[in-house]
């Protein structure tokens, strides 16, 4: 005998528990593994203490590395546990698939479910919904250990030959695990454990001649590539993440691994501590009864066993009295799970990845896979570092965290919403060329991306995100860049875009401490410049431009209210005045400029209503009407609630509307008015119910012949 081959489930428990079983039958010499060949210098670690599974091995091109590949594992999948139980008997273990240099520059193809999970489409012809449950009783209650390998891989034969698969990658790979299988026996291994996907078992059985797949391999394109291991997590390994390989349920696999025997009482038993941790009535005695459900319900549909189906209908039955909602909570912690692995501090990992691992074991800030919220008190040391962190590495690209608003008063705090994800290990591999440190690395490409832009606006935002990852050396430059470029941008648009971003800075910036003194000179220059171009901005533009305007005018005006800088409010206003008082500009832009001047207190109600009927009289569009309507109501229409002069201008306007018109203005006022709360839409409709009047009259009697058609369509609609 020179080699035996195990057809596995990846990732299922119960193939990891039977190959165990086999393996200690058989009692190899030498074990192959489905996986690139490159990674066999790193399979010393998989028995390292602190490698804590799920983890993966990637494959990355150094240059490239956002062309990368992964191959994940879990505690329960046979692959991992055929490599520990190599290491704790001192067998030689190696992985015999198509070198990951081959693989990552092939072009991969779509998968037929019957080739990604052949035991599952073997489990579902069965009539069982569990392939795992499947597994149990059809595979481990009547086969033990060989025999039950024997028997799969006359399976996947039938298989294999009703459904071919015509991708010459997949010969590619069984021809690369035959020419591995045949060097272990040129090694001098005499008996040798074969650890494969069920599907590849039938082609590894025999051999055959060398020469074929040789040919088959030869001229293969391939790449230089690095490997490494790094944390993955269950929801990865779920099959909805899209990992094709992925299994429907990893927590409750896991569960499966250590309690094949009685999972169903122990399963619901987590389940009602997980809802009562909620706050939700979850008793020992519905347990029992949710148990008594599940293995009814096996019955019922003829299965020997219950599976997750089973569980589930329970659970959502007993535990939570018919309801989705709870149902959902156990879905994602005991179906899915949100568990992320770990591994060793001595990983092969490049400098920069190194830095972020110390940083986040100093600043006790531990990588999760679960979503969570994160306040920090940037009064507090740690706090500020650890917003530093997280700011550097988004400079970096590297999204681990995403800013939320921090809940309460001050700005002092900040607040964080953590998650993260195996492929920003990718993401710190890529930024690993801007330098060794989060720190330098960070600074170097802010450097980097100030140089090669151009647009003032997308430098205020960087300048902004520099400052609050406090990295003096690359705001100098990025400010140096800005004032550069805002000397010679001639987009009003753009320069009113930077506005927001740069008030914040010197609004905010203090808080960390940093120096914005610099800050304040080219913001004074952006702003007026935006002052002197705005009216000739919008002038000869469509609505949609104005619309744009507009929205830039809502950010300026905002931001001046925050620096309370008279001089700069002054050339500002002046310069909507002239906005306000123009007739070729759009319409939004025009209403939003007499609005912000209003609420500023420079035009009183005779003069708004005065700008009003100038838009809305007879010369003019009506079109542009309604537009200058939206532009001037914004987000709030309490200013035509308690000025019933402003309000009977726009109520005459639309009685003069003609009935072409009205059908191209009726969207433009639906939107306008669309916006406001509830309750301004209902005081409003109170106004004109009694004709806008400015004191409180009686309601006008109903006209009943003019109301008689709506009254009979109502009729027929109700009937």
């Amino acid at each position: 005998m020179t080699h035996t081959v195990f057809g596995i489930r990846h990732h299922g428990p119960g193939s990891a528990r039977t190959l165990e079983r086999a393996l200690a039958q058989l009692e190899p010499d030498a074990i192959l593994i489905e996986g690139p060949p490159e990674a066999d210098a790193l399979l010393a670690l998989a028995s390292s203490e602190d490698m804590a599974p799920p983890v993966a091995l990637l494959a990355y091109v150094p240059d490239r590395p956002g062309t990368a590949a992964f191959w994940p594992f879990a505690r329960f999948s046979p692959e991992w546990r055929a490599i520990l139980y190599a290491h704790a008997h001192e067998i030689p273990v190696r992985f015999n698939d198509l070198p990951a240099a081959n693989s990552l520059v092939q072009e991969r193809r779509p998968r037929r479910k019957v080739r990604e999970d052949p035991l599952g489409a073997l489990a579902e012809v069965a009539g069982h919904g569990d392939a795992e449950r499947w597994w149990e009783d059809v595979v481990e209650s009547q086969r033990e250990g060989l025999g039950a390998f024997e028997a799969l891989i006359e399976a996947m034969e039938a298989l294999r030959e009703a459904f071919p698969d015509d991708d010459p990658r997949e010969e590619q790979r069984e021809a690369s695990m035959r020419q591995q299988i045949r060097k272990a026996i040129k090694d001098g291994a005499t008996n040798i454990a074969v650890v494969c996907g069920a599907w590849h078992a039938p082609a590894l059985t025999t051999l055959g001649p060398a020469a074929p797949d040789a040919r088959t391999l030869k001229g293969l394109p391939k790449t230089k590539i690095a490997m490494t291991w790094v944390p993955w997590t269950y929801g990865l390994l779920a099959r909805e993440s899209g990992y094709g390989a992925g299994v429907d349920s990893p927590a409750w696999y896991d569960q499966l691994f250590d309690s094949g025997d009685e999972p169903v009482p122990r399963w619901l038993a987590r389940a009602a501590r997980l809802l009562r941790a909620e706050g939700l009535d979850a008793s020992a005695a519905q347990v029992v009864d949710a148990t008594r459900l599940a293995t009814a319900l096996a019955g019922i549909r003829d299965r020997p066993l219950a599976g997750l189906d089973e569980l589930l209908d329970a659970t959502r039955s007993v535990l939570c009295f018919g309801s989705e909602i709870p149902l959902k909570i156990v879905r994602e912690e005991l179906v899915v799970g949100h568990r992320l692995g770990e591994v060793p501090e001595d990983t092969p990992m490049v400098p920069l990845q190194q830095d972020v691992s110390r940083l986040q074991r100093r600043l006790r800030l531990k990588p999760e896979a679960q979503r969570k919220e994160v306040t920090l008190d940037l009064r507090r040391e740690n706090d500020r570092e650890r917003s530093r962190l997280l700011h550097r590495l988004n400079v970096l690209d590297v999204h681990w965290g995403e800013p939320v608003e921090a809940r309460g008063l001050g700005t002092f705090k900040e607040a964080w919403h953590l998650e993260w994800q195996p492929s920003l290990a990718v993401d710190l591999i890529h930024a690993g060329r801007w330098g060794t440190t989060v720190e330098a690395a960070a600074g170097a490409r802010a450097s980097a991306a100030a140089s090669g832009q151009d647009s003032v606006a997308a430098l205020a935002t960087l300048a902004d995100a520099v400052l609050l990852a406090d990295l003096p050396a690359a705001l100098e430059a990025v400010l140096r860049a800005l004032a550069d470029l805002a000397a010679l941008d001639r987009d009003t648009a753009d320069l009113m875009a930077a506005v927001p971003p740069l008030a914040g800075i010197l609004r905010y910036g203090d808080v960390r401490g940093s120096d914005t003194s610099a800050v304040a000179g080219v913001l004074r220059g952006i702003v007026l410049r935006s002052a002197v171009g705005l009216p000739g901005a919008g002038v000869g533009a469509d609505e949609e431009t104005g619309t744009k305007l507009a929205e830039l005018v809502d950010g300026v005006n905002s931001a001046l209210a925050l620096l309370e800088d008279a001089d700069l409010t002054r050339a500002w206003r002046e310069s909507l005045l002239r906005v306000a008082n123009a007739d070729r500009l759009p319409g939004t832009l025009g209403g939003r400029a007499t609005r912000l001047l209003h609420d500023a207190g420079e035009l009183d109600s005779t003069q708004v209503a005065q700008a009003m009927a100038r838009a809305l009289s007879p010369g003019e569009e009506p079109e542009r009407g309604a537009s200058w309507i939206e532009g001037f109501i914004g987000t709030s229409g309490l200013v035509l609630v308690h000025d019933p002069e402003l309000l009977r201008v726009l109520d005459d306007w639309i009685e003069q509307v003609g009935p072409d018109a009205f059908t191209s203005v009726l969207p433009l006022l639906r939107r306008a008015f669309s916006v406001l709360p509830a309750g301004e839409r209902r005081r409003l409709g109170e106004r004109l119910k009694r004709g806008a009047q400015a004191a409180p009259e009686p309601a006008a009697p109903i006209d009943l012949d003019r109301a008689r058609p709506a009254l009979e369509t109502l009729a027929r609609l109700l009937t």
